[in-house]
């Protein structure tokens, strides 16, 4: 099995568990994220209050609303991204190492080096996956009300100035995100907001350089107290995940405002000035009618959950490489001990 492959799969399987962990905080900020009250003076719920309002007037399945999908989007985004950035992480070791034979630099891949390979790999997970999150994103900001309660609809603090799916029954599944997606604008309407999203990549492409860097400095710190282990532990890979992603999504949180409300269902004969017809018109509408407060709703839910998630999934992904690389040694070693006479 490849390098490549391993880190593919335990780059899924840790982002399952991180998506299962953290996915109640996701949907609500993804809620926050397509508010469009243009009272600034208004009272905003906090997060736990907002999830509370939600439980009482819709139900616990609606902070797992679009799940089942997510889950999907979770598995093919991780797989390929981590797949395709070890690959590129591959190619740049081999350049690096050329490179020393020249008797230029250490042998190391660099900062930028680090930066272009999280890039590229996050361009083609974008590319391949955004059909997927914006079926996600549908189903997040679709709210469960009953057409008995339309009239008290705007009286409720969670809901009002809140541009969600219109007034439907309970059941709201993935195949009628999906109709609806294609009904409003298409087969393109599944890559609504993948300008914003590839700019985004730079979140990723931060994270995980910022993640290297780091990582690279503890084991070089601890090998010259320890020539004989510099290994890190589940903790600290926690801790460093966390870190480098509290600092990526400080940076890009508007654009995945942006891009969340892109993606939210468009009301056709709503206020003009909550539809969007591109990346541009929606920031210009938010810069005039929300002000630039407006690119920061939701930013704290946002970085409890990024942090969670990123932290539990790169501890994961580490001891999941770290156990299948000891499998296939130990296969390794059986396989020739049952091949000696």
């Amino acid at each position: 099995m490849s390098d490549a492959l391993i880190n593919g799969l335990a780059g899924a399987g840790g982002g399952i568990i991180a998506q299962l962990i953290t996915y109640p905080l996701q949907t609500v900020n993804t809620r926050q994220q397509t508010e469009r009250d243009l009272k600034k003076e208004k009272r905003k719920l906090g997060t736990i209050e907002q999830m509370c309002q939600v439980v009482k007037q819709e139900g616990w399945e609606r902070l797992y609303g679009g799940l089942t999908p997510s889950l999907v989007g979770t598995t093919a985004s991780q797989g390929v991204y981590y797949y395709f950035y070890q690959i590129f992480r591959n190619k740049a070791e081999c350049k690096a190492l050329k490179r020393q034979n020249k008797g230029i630099g250490d042998g190391s891949v660099g900062m930028l080096s680090s930066l272009i390979v999280a890039a590229l790999s996050g361009c083609v997970n974008v590319l391949l996956t955004n059909p997927i999150w914006v079926v996600v994103t549908r189903m997040q900001t679709h709210t469960n009300i009953l057409k008995k309660d339309h009239s008290n609809r705007l009286a409720t603090p969670a809901l009002e100035g809140t541009v969600l799916s219109a007034i439907e029954p309970f059941s709201y599944s993935t195949g009628h995100a999906i109709q609806e997606v294609y009904d409003e604008a298409g087969f393109w309407g599944f890559w609504k907001g993948v300008f914003p999203t590839l700019i985004m990549v730079s979140n990723p492409a931060m994270q995980f350089m910022l993640y290297e860097t780091m990582l690279k400095k503890l084991k070089k710190q601890r090998s010259l107290s320890n020539p004989d282990n510099n290994e890190v532990t589940a903790l600290e890979i926690f801790l460093l995940g966390a870190l480098a992603k509290l600092g990526a999504t400080v940076v890009t949180y508007p654009l995945n405002v942006v891009k969340a409300r892109l993606q939210a269902k468009q009301v056709a004969n709503g206020d003009r000035r909550h539809q969007y017809k591109g990346t541009m018109d929606a920031i210009l509408k938010m810069i005039r009618y929300e002000g630039f407060y407006g690119f920061y709703k939701g930013m704290s839910t946002k970085i409890v959950q990024s942090v969670l998630a990123a932290a539990v999934l790169f501890m994961i992904k580490e001891e999941l490489v770290k156990g299948a690389r000891l499998l296939l040694v130990k296969d390794g070693i059986h396989t020739v001990k049952s091949k000696l006479p």
